[in-house]
């Protein structure tokens, strides 16, 4: 299939958003490379680990395991429950892509499905392109792979206050992604309100606080998107209208 005769213009736009993505990345992944110098990994493993797994939380989780000296089966759970929301991004993502998109393309996207390449990638008008995906894909998994590379090499060196002002980026990548789309729509707006106010009950609420951060956001995505478009259906026509 041939997208279009711009598939190297969507491939410098992804380039070009996915600079803030990767810059982010590169603050926050040395903190995580700290974490694999504690838990015994040397620079190239640490750059491996982080080359293939393109994920914060899941990521954080396992390397704190491994230097905890956890089992195999330990470690596949707490991954898999951390990254379980990734499935859903991804059924969203799916139904970005035209019906008659080769599979490749499809394993390509789904190599790097986290939290804001998914987020700028659903924002954008229309199908989605996946050039436009390898693209940001192309600044966001050297920044995190590299970051955590480098923050092996730092070690312990950095002060511990330096390390949490890095860690800071992360929110401003993702105030990056929601808050264009909620000045332009008062429905999205209130979805983003309603996941911030949900987000912190489901946190102190004895009944949901006991699971895990990535299974209670699971819960809160299925709940929240659910009203969301119960309420607000979106016409067929608006969500694919051309870019």
């Amino acid at each position: 299939m041939q997208f279009s005769s711009t598939n190297s213009q969507a491939y410098r736009e992804g380039l070009h958003d996915g600079i803030p993505i990767g810059l982010g990345y590169f603050a926050v992944a040395f903190s995580l490379g700290i974490i694999c110098r504690s838990s015994g990994f040397s620079v190239f493993q640490g750059f491996l680990a982080s080359f293939l797994n393109n994920t914060s939380a899941g990521e954080f989780a396992a390397i704190t395991l491994i230097g905890a000296g956890a089992s195999y089966l330990e470690i596949a759970m707490v991954t898999l429950i951390a990254n379980a929301r990734y499935l859903l991004m991804s059924c969203a993502l799916s139904q970005r892509f035209a019906s008659d998109t080769p599979i490749i393309h499809r394993l390509g996207v789904a190599f790097a499905v986290t939290d804001e390449l998914f987020g700028i990638a659903i924002a954008r008008p229309g199908m989605l392109n996946p050039w436009y995906y390898y693209g940001a894909m192309s600044m966001a998994i050297p920044g995190w792979s590299s970051g955590t590379a480098l923050g092996i090499i730092a070690g312990s060196q950095l002060p511990a206050r330096i390390v949490s002002a890095l860690s800071v980026a992360l929110f401003g990548m993702f105030l990056a992604v929601i808050i264009p789309p909620a000045r332009q729509s008062k429905v999205i707006l209130a979805v983003i309100l309603t996941s911030f106010a949900a987000s912190f009950i489901a946190s102190t609420w004895p009944a949901l606080a006991a699971f895990s951060s990535g299974t209670r956001t699971i819960i809160l995505t299925v709940a929240i998107s659910t009203m969301a478009a119960l309420l607000h259906p979106l016409k067929a026509d608006a969500q694919f209208e051309e870019a």
